[in-house]
């Protein structure tokens, strides 16, 4: 097989699916394996990308794709042979210990007034949602309850913006009517579900948030909601060291 040159790349790239085949590189690295010359068996050449910096984390999404992967590419005069490899790049974070409780009211004015507390704003990926939903005022009758997890898939920027929103945990907090007073737990385990660290403005092209949507459902279908956004991130496995 005769060559004008191998070569291999690293690249990292976000895809936009409207914007298609318009590929915005934000890491782009080459290194020669071969001069021009002739491949006349299997050949295996080491090569290394040392202390490449990998910003962030890789995703593919509704209308996003953000994916690193190494490119060898034997050029010849026609056309060049070209194959690819991905590789899947986790972000990991550590947050402080300070992490503060999240307080919400959903009120409906002489109607309906509900507290309700999360332990906490920021979860990591296989983390438990624990909380507790006070009612102190309860005049319309309510049938159902559920708390959802939302993620919301910004891409573009100005006038084209593109949010794709996806309910990805749903949960029953209560089915029948609540009296004034109670007081109902929620235990909701995060580990069970196809989730991602929030993303916020990636390289000025996406973001991925998570909200928690409270939906009260009274007996004329009626639907009452509260939104929050949480905070996802993903914690490093805890490496154990003989001693």
């Amino acid at each position: 097989l005769e060559h004008q040159g191998i070569k291999i790349e690293f690249i990292g790239q976000i895809e936009l699916y409207y914007d298609r085949g318009n590929h915005h590189e934000f890491i782009s690295l080459v290194k020669e394996l071969a001069r021009p010359g002739v491949l006349t068996q299997s050949t295996s050449f080491d090569f290394e990308f040392i202390n490449v910096e990998k910003p962030y984390e890789s995703y593919t999404g509704a209308n996003v794709k953000l994916r690193y992967f190494l490119r060898v590419t034997i050029v010849r005069r026609l056309t060049d042979v070209t194959k690819e490899m991905d590789i899947v790049v986790h972000t990991l974070s550590t947050y402080p210990e300070v992490n503060n409780s999240l307080k919400m009211e959903v009120g409906i004015e002489d109607c309906l007034h509900i507290e309700f507390e999360y332990n906490k704003q920021k979860y990591h990926l296989k983390d438990v949602i624990v909380g507790k939903i006070y009612f102190l005022l309860v005049r319309i009758k309510i049938k159902h309850m559920e708390l959802a997890i939302i993620k919301r898939e910004t891409t573009g920027t100005g006038p084209n913006i593109y949010n794709e929103n996806e309910t990805v945990a749903k949960y029953e907090i209560m089915d029948g009517a609540p009296v004034r007073g109670e007081s109902i737990p929620i235990r909701l385990f995060l580990a069970g579900y196809d989730l991602t660290p929030t993303m916020r403005d990636i390289n000025k092209k996406f973001s991925v948030r998570y909200y928690l949507n409270l939906v009260l459902v009274d007996e004329e279908e009626r639907r009452y909601f509260k939104q929050q956004e949480i905070v996802l991130w993903r914690k490093a496995d805890r490496v154990r060291t003989g001693g």
